[in-house]
């Protein structure tokens, strides 16, 4: 079924569509050379901030699989 207001998508790439690899060129974003590079010592201001966040990420990953 289809709606007969629906707004046309438009083609794309669009004039405005900017590739990933000329946005990271942009950003002067750099390819992950190791695991290392993502750790971010501090984060969490304590342990139960940590706890907190991963009992809600754990929960929201349950609710998407029901």
């Amino acid at each position: 079924m289809t709606s007969s207001n629906a707004q046309q998508m438009p083609e794309w790439p669009t004039t405005d569509h900017v590739p990933a690899e000329e946005l990271a060129r942009r950003q002067g974003v750099q390819p992950v050379a190791s695991v290392d590079d993502l750790a971010r010592p501090g984060l969490f201001e304590s342990d139960e901030e940590l706890d907190e966040f991963l009992t809600d990420l754990y929960a929201s990953r349950r609710a998407g699989a029901a």
